[in-house]
């Protein structure tokens, strides 16, 4: 039987002034020697210095895992030992929590009690995938005729992995997770903005005893490195989370190896509130549903549809709580809203705002970049409500990644279903009633791969996430993840007491 490796990875400071890339077991420099500047979003400051993958680089983490695992070491391992690796990794991650939350903070500049959900699902993640392996098996199947046909799983090989900026650490789970438990070996590309907690899991796999080269973490220009690693033709799939036009050319890109692919992409997910709806449930629902993570996120509810009956009176209580909402410190548990990842998102969402006013749109609170005393060096957008909007205008059909909704009336559930698919996307969506009928109808029209009843979460582990239309395809964080990173092999014998003799020869 296939045995574990020791761990034997010597561990290091959670947060700290340089981070290496990891490859094959070790910790390594780039190879020209470059350097990214990872900064703290809120304050502008650098707070570590990050090795910058090349192409040399991805090579390097291409070949460590197609070794790791053709060799067999990890992929060979029982599935009982692969899973208590699993919650290992688990384990270790909660002995860091505070640690893990605090570096995600400053490198994301998200609020403290937005990075500790995140990081507790990412912990929950390994956990679930541990118990979840141990259910994921083939069948056998009756064929007439004296056959027997079973089915095995095993692991589709190389994946390269590609995760965006705004979840750092949770997108690096819902990867990893999935991939290592099944066998397969990985290539990590975190986000060039916010590297430094997938660098530290993919330690800490090596430190719970995933076997070298098994989990690599490159960061590096997604132009340079992310697309060397989806046209490898020794990496065999691909999953990619971040902007529908970047997953389209990567798509492009994996076709001509014919690669499994992935692809969980933008969003402008509606959001419903009926007249029968429990208007401060809906309010406070509606308020998450757009300002968590300050609007960074690709299933935020960023168009809100409220029944003319009672626009009025939730539009001057949404309002009024919107403005309640505190930005300012990440790391004060107050802190509701953190801050923009960087300049050049923040100039998106003005840009945004800006072409709404041009248009004729209202500006009810909010609206433009915000200054926080003793943050002035951070970006910071105010939480932003517009209205008097409609479906021609940019700020209702594309995604702006930032703190902004706009809000519309509706007259009856046609108009509000017709409005809500009335987009290229279809990712997340929510719905505000007290009707169960109309709860089970709308949410059976909506086009969308994640539809919210009378709730503003939108993901937990075993709950599939991903999108319809132009937001991808595949389902992550859920048992049937585990078909995306593996191959389904079909056995057929035959148990007669006479050989077969199709021809009759």
């Amino acid at each position: 039987m296939a045995k574990v490796q020791e761990a034997a990875f010597e561990k290091a400071e959670t947060k700290r002034d340089y981070y290496h890339l990891i490859i094959n077991g070790e910790r390594m420099e780039s190879s020209n020697g470059s350097t990214i500047d990872a900064c703290n979003p809120a304050t502008g400051e650098i707070i570590a210095k990050v090795a910058k993958a090349t192409k040399e680089d991805a090579e390097k983490a291409v070949q460590a895992a197609r070794q790791a695992f053709d060799n067999g070491k990890w992929k060979k391992t029982p599935i009982n030992k692969r899973s208590r690796v699993l919650n290992k990794i688990a384990a270790i991650m909660r002995s860091r929590f505070n640690e893990l939350v605090e570096l995600e903070v400053l490198n994301s500049g998200k609020s403290i009690s937005a990075a500790e959900g995140q990081v507790m699902q990412a912990i929950e993640d390994f956990e679930f995938y541990a118990g979840a392996l141990v259910a994921h098996r083939g069948s056998v199947n009756n064929v007439p005729g004296q056959f027997h046909n079973y089915t095995e799983k095993e692991p589709v090989g190389v994946c390269a992995q590609i995760i965006p900026w705004n979840y750092p650490m949770m997108m690096a789970a819902w990867k990893i997770a999935p991939a290592i438990a099944v066998g397969c070996s990985v290539i990590v590309k975190p986000a060039s903005l916010t590297p430094l907690t997938a660098i530290v899991l993919g330690e800490i796999c090596l430190e719970a005893g995933v076997p070298s080269g098994v989990v690599n973490i490159i960061p590096g220009p997604g132009a340079d490195v992310g697309n060397y690693l989806v046209e490898h033709p020794d990496v065999n799939k691909v999953a990619f989370t971040g902007s529908t036009p970047i997953g389209r050319d990567l798509m492009g890109k994996a076709s001509q190896t014919l690669k499994r692919v992935t692809l969980e992409l933008g969003g402008k997910s509606p959001n419903i509130v009926f007249d029968d709806a429990d208007l401060e449930a809906a309010i406070d629902g509606s308020l998450y549903g757009i300002f968590y993570n300050t609007g960074q996120s690709c299933e935020a509810r960023s168009r809100l549809y409220v029944h003319e009956d009672i626009y009025d009176d939730f539009v001057d209580k949404f309002v009024e709580k919107t403005k309640k909402l505190k930005l300012g410190n990440p790391l004060d548990k107050e802190t509701h809203v953190g801050a923009i990842i960087d300049q050049g998102q923040l100039d998106v969402i003005n840009n945004y705002v800006q072409s709404a006013i041009a248009d004729g749109a209202d500006i009810l609170t909010g609206g433009k970049p915000a200054v926080i005393e003793g943050f002035e060096g951070g970006y910071w957008f105010e939480p932003t409500v517009i209205a008097n909007v409609n479906h021609d205008m940019d700020v209702v059909k594309e995604e702006i990644f930032g703190p902004v909704v706009v809000i519309m009336k509706f007259k009856d559930e046609k108009e509000a279903i017709k409005l809500a698919n009335d987009t290229e996307f279809g990712l997340g969506s929510a719905l505000w009633t007290k009707d169960g009928g109309r709860a089970t109808r709308v949410a059976n029209q909506i086009e969308a791969g994640i539809v919210m009843v009378n709730c503003p979460f939108s993901a937990f582990p075993g709950t599939p996430f991903g999108g319809y239309k132009q937001s991808g395809f595949g389902r992550e964080l859920c048992i049937e993840t585990l078909d995306l990173y593996t191959e389904t092999k079909s056995i057929i014998s035959f148990y007669g007491s006479r050989p077969l003799n199709p021809f009759g020869i």
